[in-house]
């Protein structure tokens, strides 16, 4: 919790003109003020003297409603210019492709019968939005105290919400392909509590008003390997590096606390792809790892993922995913737990070169 000092302007003042007052060396200085209950261990008296406000940094967050309209029409113009650029991907995608496989339209290669469309690429790049279900309960050890097992769901006022997920795979021959993909996740809510939680060693008591935070940003770092390969779908192998970041705090006026875990694990599993039609193939992927406990000095980790989708080939280079995705990972760290369980359905765009 920090309190900054407050100027009063009076009559028109603009952003440079604020910028070079927040950024005088005589400027006055800010304090962060800690609350004694929970922060006396660290900072004696529960005041940290922070300085002049340097240059460059603050004037950029105090002053930035003066340029929020230019900043709107900017953003305005960059997205009108990505979706015109998208659009013009795709036609002429689809026009090269009517020309470079006329056999599409033939009448011995008819919607069923056929080649598989989409197989043939380098580069597939893949943009998702996913509505899950969440479920994550969480608690944190301090001083020796044991946390509460805290649901952000019921305890906190956790409601789901879409999320976005980007996906680059380079193949890069026949059998073998690499992928990456990264699915950053923020709640943000705030509540009045109904029961009274321990977290962090610090006690929240029944009636608080509370902001709470869970983040989670997770990494993909995979590689494929098609055992069997026929003409109508595959079979293969995967071996991936995850990389997840998670964060959950914990807010009000009296306590601010937190804690973060960062979870590298490796990942087992298997893909299978069958083509219903030459244009719609189904795809079931699944991967998983457990660390127990009795391995690695009392922490354990445990990962599954499951996803299931059919995907809507429109040509060679542009396709579309509907799916189902499962995700279940949980772990304990240094006394500290989590258990995170996502499910729901998701849509995604798919361009290939």
């Amino acid at each position: 919790m920090f309190r900054l000092t407050t100027w009063a302007f009076a009559g028109e003042v603009n952003e440079n003109q604020v910028a070079q007052i927040l950024t005088t060396p005589s400027s006055p200085r800010w304090y962060g003020t800690y609350p004694v209950l929970s922060c006396q261990r660290l900072f004696p008296g529960g005041v940290l003297p922070y300085g002049p406000v340097p240059a460059g940094a603050h004037p950029r967050q105090l002053v930035r409603t003066f340029g929020a309209t230019k900043t709107m029409a900017l953003v305005q113009y960059v997205l009108a210019l990505c979706v015109s650029a998208t659009c013009l991907v795709i036609v002429v995608a689809t026009s090269a492709h009517a020309q470079q496989a006329p056999h599409q339209s033939s009448a011995k290669n008819s919607f069923l019968s056929g080649p598989s469309i989409g197989e043939e690429y380098t580069v597939e790049i893949t943009g998702s939005l996913w509505d899950p279900s969440p479920l994550f309960v969480a608690s944190s050890e301090q001083f020796g105290i044991i946390g509460s097992n805290i649901n952000f769901g019921s305890d906190l006022g956790l409601v789901r919400k879409r999320h976005r997920e980007y996906r680059l795979t380079l193949k890069t021959g026949r059998r073998h392909k690499l992928h990456v993909s990264r699915m950053p996740m923020q709640y943000r809510q705030n509540t009045v509590l109904k029961r009274r939680l321990v977290f962090q060693g610090i006690a929240w008591d029944v009636g608080l008003p509370v902001t709470s935070l869970f983040k989670w940003d997770a990494w993909r770092f995979g590689y494929e390997f098609d055992v069997v390969i026929r003409e109508r779908g595959y079979f293969g192998l995967i071996l991936e590096a995850k990389y997840t970041q998670l964060e959950a705090r914990l807010e009000s006026e009296l306590a601010y606390e937190f804690t973060r875990a960062q979870v590298p694990i490796p990942a087992f599993g298997t893909i299978t792809r069958i083509y219903v039609t030459r244009f719609i193939p189904l795809t079931a992927e699944f991967t998983a790892f457990k660390l127990p406990s009795n391995l690695a000095d009392g922490h354990e980790v445990r990962y599954v993922d499951f996803d299931i989708y059919g995907t809507f080939n429109f040509s060679r280079m542009v396709g579309l995913n509907i799916g189902y995705r499962s995700l279940d990972f949980s772990f304990l760290i240094d006394r500290d737990t989590g258990d995170l369980d996502l499910n729901g359905i998701y849509m995604s765009g798919v361009l290939r070169f």
